[in-house]
C-alpha cells in the first residue's frame, strides 16, 4: 500500500467533511447523506483491492 492512498483517503475525508457541514447547515440533510455515503463508497472502491489481496495471503499462509 503506498502513501498516496492514505493522502487520498484523508482528503476525501476532509473534503465530505466540508461539504456535509455546508449542506447541513444550509438544510440539506439528504444531500449531506448522499456525499458522506458517496465518499465512503469511492474509499472502499480504492481499498477494495488491498482487502482482497490480504485474504490471498493469509489463505495461502494457511493453505486453505
Amino acid at each position: 500500500m503506498s502513501i498516496n492512498l492514505i493522502f487520498k483517503i484523508a482528503a476525501v475525508g476532509i473534503l465530505v467533511s466540508v461539504i456535509s457541514q455546508v449542506l447541513k447547515h444550509s438544510g440539506r440533510e439528504e444531500q449531506a447523506f448522499l456525499t458522506s455515503l458517496a465518499g465512503l463508497i469511492l474509499v472502499l472502491l480504492w481499498i477494495i483491492p488491498y482487502i482482497y489481496e490480504l485474504f490471498e495471503n493469509v489463505r495461502k499462509l494457511f493453505s486453505i
